[in-house]
């Protein structure tokens, strides 16, 4: 009897081990435990009932990703992880939803689970997890972020996974009249000033105090994405906050942003936080040198 006990827990462990600690009655019937072995585990606690016919293996403390694992695998075959859920998860926005969100092939209603139904789903995995692709979690996200959170999960989506504006109306073809759809190709074709960071705002306000004109902000431009663009005086400024710039990637990423600008005829110019925060005085300078005097209004469209 400790022989079988002891296989029966090792199918448990490999199952669950590959899924964030979380296994299906499906599964474990799959594997060749008997129902009535399933049942005896639950009595003990050591299968922890999640969701119907799911369960975490030995552990009340779970994992941001075995919640999210948990909640896929009771809604079925197809099941991706979306909307606010699979953003927080992708890191798009840093706070989770209060319940999973869930889409599936077919309808499920499901405690504490945020459902929804679609027969297309445009899915990847990440860490294991199959979860809506960037793009599409943009899509499904847009009706219920701010026009700011919005523009931030867009930057992520660009900076993590290299989300463009035609990876979005690719699906937005698909899903025409997707809630805040307007609202979303309005930020990723940069037909809203929008402003990501602390840093850029304060880099805004010391402009209008100098009476320098006002750039487009977080515009697409050629392969990128740039911070502040006065495309009728040919300048392209980047803001480069030590969060989105540590990486090799993002290095080099900076070299071809760069290049690009000069490529396109621009003159561009680099400033850091200690440039726009502790010593503006060495920096307005420069952007007068470069800009009009004179006060102009914000400049929305090139």
């Amino acid at each position: 009897m400790a022989g079988a006990a002891s296989t029966v827990e090792r199918i448990i462990e490999r199952l669950a081990t590959r899924r964030h600690g979380v296994v299906t009655r499906k599964e474990l019937l799959a594997a060749g435990l008997t129902r009535e072995q399933i049942d005896l585990r639950v009595r003990k606690g050591l299968l922890i009932p999640v969701y119907p016919g799911v369960y975490r293996v030995g552990h009340r403390a779970p994992s941001v990703e075995a919640h999210a694992m948990a909640a896929v695998k009771a809604c079925g075959h197809g099941a991706v992880l979306s909307g606010l859920s699979a953003a927080h998860l992708l890191g798009l926005v840093t706070t989770p939803p209060q319940r999973p969100e869930v889409t599936a092939p077919t309808y499920h209603r499901i405690k504490g689970i945020k459902t929804r139904r679609s027969r297309h789903i445009e899915r990847t995995w990440v860490r294991g997890i199959p979860v809506t692709t960037p793009a599409r979690t943009l899509v499904d996200c847009a009706a219920e972020l701010g026009d700011a959170e919005l523009a931030r999960a867009c930057h992520e989506a660009f900076v993590r996974y290299g989300v463009t504006p035609e990876d979005v109306e690719a699906v937005l073809a698909r899903r025409p009249n997707a809630p805040g759809a307007g609202r979303l190709r309005r930020v990723i074709h940069g037909d809203s000033e929008i402003t990501l960071s602390a840093l850029e705002r304060r880099f805004l306000d010391l402009l209008r105090e100098a009476g320098l004109p006002l750039p487009q902000t977080n515009r697409r431009v050629g392969s990128y994405y740039v911070d502040c663009r006065w495309p009728e005086h040919r300048l392209t400024v980047e803001i480069d906050s030590y969060r989105f710039h540590q990486s090799r990637h993002a290095w080099e990423r900076d070299r071809e942003r760069e290049r690009e600008a000069y490529a396109r005829g621009d003159d561009f110019r680099r400033y850091t936080p200690r440039d726009v925060v502790e010593a503006p005085g060495r920096m307005l300078p420069e952007l007068r040198a470069l800009l009009p005097h004179r006060r102009q209004r914000s400049i929305f469209r090139s």
